[in-house]
């Protein structure tokens, strides 16, 4: 088995977003937090860019819709943020 570029990325992507899930689970990240929020963003990121090797309409679909809601969850928190502050 070989694994060109784009499957290292997203490979390294669904690594990124298990690890994210994990850590929530575990209690170990919140799931409001900065870091739970950047892993998911560029773990679906990841997978992403792996569709440049074989594109499937149902994970572009997925991925896109995570990368979105983990952007809005980043934005989100930082206006919580400023307004505590």
């Amino acid at each position: 088995m070989t694994f060109a570029w784009y499957d290292v990325v997203g490979f390294t992507g669904t690594l990124m977003i298990l690890g994210a899930f994990a850590g929530q689970q575990m209690g170990k990240l919140r799931g409001d937090g900065v870091p739970y929020q950047l892993l998911n963003l560029f773990g679906a990121a990841g997978v992403l860019v792996s569709l440049f090797g074989t594109f499937n309409v149902s994970v572009f679909v997925l991925e896109s819709a995570w990368v979105l809601v983990s952007a809005y969850g980043l934005w989100r928190g930082r206006k919580r943020r400023a307004d505590a502050a």
